[in-house]
């Protein structure tokens, strides 16, 4: 059973993931994102701090969000790619805050994929490539990077995906998902 002061906690992180989505870090109010939690702002900057850790929090849980709802198989690159377009295309927010955190200068809060190059997956990834199935000719990191890339490529064309929070037609976004994993699959073709 949840305590209150945990249920309080995530409502804050939730009204924060809304409030900056939507504004930035710049331009998000910590008086709405009290009020969106039904909390006070005391209350926020005891569990936070200030803003910006308020900020760097939410693109944790997002960061761990994804993990989990989208662990990387190695074994099967284009299918992850697909996934990630779906998470996308669904959390669409997600996006958005890294996006705001790299347009406000806040790139030193995003995650990176140098904690990554030491992991399960980049020696799972080193493995596939000494096995033959994918170009070896890829940096394990390098190739993360653009594999996420064209997961999110469509999310960041001007005109592809109407207004936030509306979908294109199922047949536009079924066609660029099915390009994304083309275009991944001849990307790792050995």
């Amino acid at each position: 059973m949840r305590s209150d002061g945990e249920a309080t906690r995530d409502r804050i992180l939730d009204a924060a993931q809304a409030e900056f989505a939507r504004y930035g870090l710049a331009g998000a109010r910590v008086d709405r994102i009290a009020t969106a939690a039904k909390a006070s702002k005391e209350r926020l900057y005891a569990y936070f701090g200030d803003k910006g850790s308020l900020f760097t929090a939410v693109l944790e849980v997002n960061r761990r969000d994804v993990m989990a709802a989208i662990p990387m198989d190695t074994n099967d690159l284009p299918g992850f790619v697909g996934r990630v377009f779906d998470h996308v295309v669904e959390y669409p927010e997600h996006s958005r805050m890294l996006d705001w955190a790299r347009l406000e200068g806040a790139a030193a809060l995003l995650p990176t994929t140098t904690e990554w190059r030491n992991g399960p997956e980049a020696a799972a990834i080193a493995a596939a490539q000494a096995r033959g199935e994918i170009d070896p000719s890829w940096d394990p990191e390098d190739l993360v990077t653009l594999v996420f890339s064209l997961a999110t490529s469509w999310v960041h064309s001007p005109g592809v995906f109407p207004a936030p929070g509306a979908e294109p037609a199922e047949s536009v976004r079924d066609r660029r998902r099915a390009a994304a994993i083309a275009a991944a699959r001849k990307l790792i073709a050995p």
